[in-house]
């Protein structure tokens, strides 16, 4: 392994352990085992180092979300494989977890930052595959990035939010039927 993917992974280490705020540059260095100087050679502050690192999360989980999907099953099937891939990926993944809890406890900003871009990029995930849907022909005509949003804010209420509110969490089969006869019967030819 390189010099910076050392400290990349030692970065994601501190982060995920510690969170964004109470991470430091000489944590980093300790935990990767090289001198301060050395992550100065490849990022310029703690900030750029969070975002390489915040990066290479999102595709991680892009990924997931693709491997999530079979390749001749519907629009529908797909896309509720994906987000409920990214929901999970969102819950397990220890960075992805610590920065959730991170922006809702102690509200740093650069936090928060990142998590709106993370929704900014599963939204546009999401706009892209309605919009290959569409060229397909599985989808009718929409404003991709309105019924994405949708789409997106609906798995988060119903996988996350729901079970704050009640005495049970949803069973994957409720959300699929609920979903498929409301938002995917209006979407789908």
């Amino acid at each position: 392994m390189d010099r910076r993917a050392e400290i990349l992974e030692a970065a994601a280490k501190s982060f995920s352990l510690f969170g964004y705020k109470a991470t430091t540059m000489d944590q980093v260095a300790k935990i990767a085992n090289v001198g301060k100087g050395t992550i100065y050679t490849f990022f310029a502050n703690k900030e750029e180092l969070f975002n390489a690192i915040v990066v290479g999360m999102i595709d991680e989980m892009r990924c997931e979300a693709e491997a999530a999907a079979v390749p001749d099953a519907s629009f529908e099937e797909n896309a509720h494989a994906r987000l409920m891939s990214i929901l999970k990926f969102r819950t397990t993944h220890r960075l992805y977890a610590k920065l959730i809890d991170e922006g809702k406890e102690i509200r740093t900003p650069a936090v928060q930052e990142v998590l709106a871009d993370i929704e900014t990029q599963i939204i546009q995930f999401i706009a892209e595959k309605i919009e290959k849907g569409i060229v397909r022909g599985e989808v009718k005509p929409c404003n991709t990035e309105l019924v994405a949003y949708l789409l997106f804010k609906s798995y988060m209420a119903l996988v996350v939010d729901w079970e704050r509110t009640h005495d049970r969490e949803l069973a994957e089969s409720e959300i699929t039927d609920l979903l498929s006869s409301t938002i995917f019967k209006s979407l789908i030819r």
